[in-house]
């Protein structure tokens, strides 16, 4: 069923009733990419459906990955640069099932993004991991 982990006022909630979320109340938490920090808005573990913040230290790299499912990610600070170009403050970028590419960013950034299901790592410390 999906959750937003840290929220114990949700736990009272009907299974249809809206979810108000105070983002701010929210711990950040680390990923297993050193420079990324997210807060979970909402999961589903079932499914790997996943809408989250990120953020990025500057000059964090997330290693080869390939999206399991389409990704979308809209960013409200700083950038994130790849092979293909870069995506900066205000703008949104979609990956289509199968896309894989290193994503950098130089100079930091904060990112809001949906997973349908979680990555899969490709190289580097997280490879052969599914994974957000």
């Amino acid at each position: 069923m999906p959750r937003t982990p840290f929220m114990p006022a949700h736990e009272a909630l009907q299974a249809l009733d809206s979810r108000y979320v105070d983002v701010a109340a929210l711990p950040w938490k680390p990923t297993p990419t050193p420079g990324i920090d997210m807060k979970v808005l909402m999961e589903d573990p079932d499914t790997g459906l996943l809408t989250a913040l990120f953020r990025w230290a500057p000059g964090t790299a997330l290693d080869l990955h390939e999206h399991v499912e389409i990704e979308q990610s809209f960013l409200l600070e700083g950038s994130l640069v790849d092979d293909e170009g870069e995506v900066r403050a205000g703008n949104y970028v979609w990956r289509p099932r199968g896309n894989r590419h290193v994503a950098r960013s130089p100079n930091g950034a904060l990112v809001l993004t949906f997973f349908l299901k979680p990555n899969r790592f490709l190289a580097g410390a997280a490879a052969g991991q599914e994974l957000k």
